[in-house]
């Protein structure tokens, strides 16, 4: 595989995210809120560094959730039954998906905090109160 063109490796890469979204429902998951994220950035129309904190979490959330869902795989396939170490590397897997997940909340939360009067005037006008 080594020395492969760039639209090759590029098809190996979109490859792996079809194969991630075919069989793995906390990517779906992911991309679904991918697609809420940049929902609320056409709403809220925030200045560019937040396009640039957005892209950058919603990518790193999908990267890890692409590592660990790799490393489940091979882990399963090298060892299909359970064994206490391998349940270590997938829990601790599992916990850099939750710690990055984590974050992405938080920024979530501070660009709701910094958008906080554009977003209750936006409610306002829907609810009518």
């Amino acid at each position: 595989m080594k020395n492969r063109s760039l639209i090759e490796r590029t098809g190996f890469a979109l490859a792996g995210w079809y194969a991630a979204f075919r069989r793995e429902r906390s990517f779906r998951a992911h991309v679904l809120m991918v697609a809420l994220a940049v929902a609320v950035l056409l709403v809220l129309r925030p200045e560019p560094l937040w396009w640039a904190i957005i892209a950058i979490i919603c990518a790193l959330v999908a990267a890890i959730e692409l590592v660990n869902s790799a490393i489940e795989a091979l882990a399963d396939l090298l060892h299909p039954d359970v064994h206490p170490e391998i349940k270590a590397v997938k829990d601790m897997v599992a916990g850099a998906v939750l710690a990055v997940s984590v974050g992405a909340i938080v920024v979530a939360a501070a660009l709701v905090v910094d958008h906080w009067s554009h977003i209750a005037g936006a409610l306002s006008r829907v609810t009518g109160r």
